[in-house]
């Protein structure tokens, strides 16, 4: 009998997810301010599962299948901050010393890697979207966040999902997943039970924190950025509020929110619409995140993208009452590594098969310097 904890690291929550035998036994939400004031939190809420024949660590960006007992503990925090976090350490720095809330969950984030490789504890990481060999090599050029770990997660749920309601076998599943969470928004392609695409939540339109896809003008024009600078230019920033139903409750009265909610929203529809051709007949629209469940959110969603297919929410896996998506998908992937109940799953979606490093995709003159800065 399999026993594992799933860990999203979620930009408003950290959400705890253990399997046992493919059923939920433990549930966990812990604030993320908190988690970044006090990092030793994670630690405590894995030692309350143990023991444990498996962990997924917080993958941030994803990895090719790695076990944390491989990589030597000196060596733990530089190769967690270039690997799955992507963060230089001047950054890191520069971040916290200004106290950025983002760069504090990130730098507990490291801290907690380092904590679980001296305790020795059997810790995986695993892929984004970027490293599947699923997804097209075409596909995949200059592009870093086609969807992070939490979002490949969240399409796993998804494949077991409808071929659970629908009572199909895996290859004939088919979906365009719309997640919205509080930082960013993801599309994910699925295709024959396998992921093909995706668009992630700084590649897509504005989310409600982060401003989304860039024009390289304006990159260029402000010159220099850093890794915290992803947490503003959303919705937030436009509006100057932290909560989307605060947005919401002054559309009527104000222009300016409503183009920000607008500007939203239509980047979630054009991003879906874009991915049919990479699924070109999806058999339903699959919705999730903490966004989704408002039902001003929802209504939009239904409306707008039930002319491409049956606009659903995701399913939850067996036993869930309260955890995200992304954490039971996170546990799901670690049943199937540790040869569970989704070891089937898994496999048919080559997860264990994921490679390369993520900027090994990227072609410009100017990355080749910036890809010395995280090679061993």
């Amino acid at each position: 009998m399999v026993k594992v904890l799933g860990i999203d690291p979620g930009t408003k929550s950290f959400d705890f997810c253990g399997l046992e035998d493919g059923k939920v036994f433990y549930e966990k939400v812990v604030d993320t301010f908190k988690v970044a004031e006090k990092p030793e939190i994670l630690v405590d809420a894995v030692e309350e599962t143990m023991p444990l024949d498996l962990i997924v660590g917080p993958s941030g960006y994803g990895v090719k299948i790695t076990y944390l007992k491989d990589i030597p503990l000196e060596k733990v925090e530089d190769w967690y901050l270039k690997n799955i976090l992507l963060l230089k350490r001047e950054d890191l720095e520069n971040a916290l010393k200004r106290k950025e809330p983002g760069i504090m969950v990130y730098s507990a984030m490291t801290k907690t890697a380092v904590t679980m490789r001296r305790k020795e504890w059997n810790v995986v990481y695993i892929p984004g979207v970027v490293h599947l060999p699923t997804v097209p090599k075409h596909r995949k050029f200059n592009r870093l966040d086609m969807g992070t770990a939490d979002k490949m997660c969240i399409a796993v749920l998804g494949v077991y999902d409808q071929a659970r309601r629908l009572n199909i076998p895996y290859q004939d599943v088919s979906f365009i997943l719309v997640e919205m969470g509080f930082g960013y928004n993801a599309i994910i392609g699925v295709e024959k039970g396998r992921i093909v695409d995706g668009v992630g939540g700084t590649t897509g339109g504005m989310g409600f924190l982060t401003i989304g896809a860039m024009d390289a003008e304006l990159v260029q024009l402000v010159g220099v950025w850093e890794k915290s600078d992803i947490f503003y230019g959303g919705v937030a920033t436009v509006t100057g509020k932290m909560s989307l139903e605060e947005v919401l409750e002054r559309l009527r009265e104000n222009e300016l929110y409503h183009a920000a909610w607008d500007c939203m929203v239509e980047g979630v529809v054009k991003n879906v619409k874009a991915m049919t051709v990479s699924v070109k007949k999806p058999r339903e629209i699959l919705v999730s995140g903490r966004l989704t469940r408002i039902k001003a959110v929802k209504d939009e969603l239904l409306e707008k993208l039930g002319e491409i297919a049956e606009v659903k929410e995701l399913g939850w896996v067996e036993g869930a009452k309260t955890v995200k998506e992304a954490a039971q998908g996170y546990a799901m992937v670690g049943d199937g590594l540790a040869g569970g109940r989704f070891k089937e799953l898994i496999g048919w979606m080559k997860i264990g098969e994921a490679k390369d490093f993520i900027l090994d995709y990227t072609y410009h003159p100017k990355i080749e310097d910036v890809k010395k800065l995280f090679v061993d």
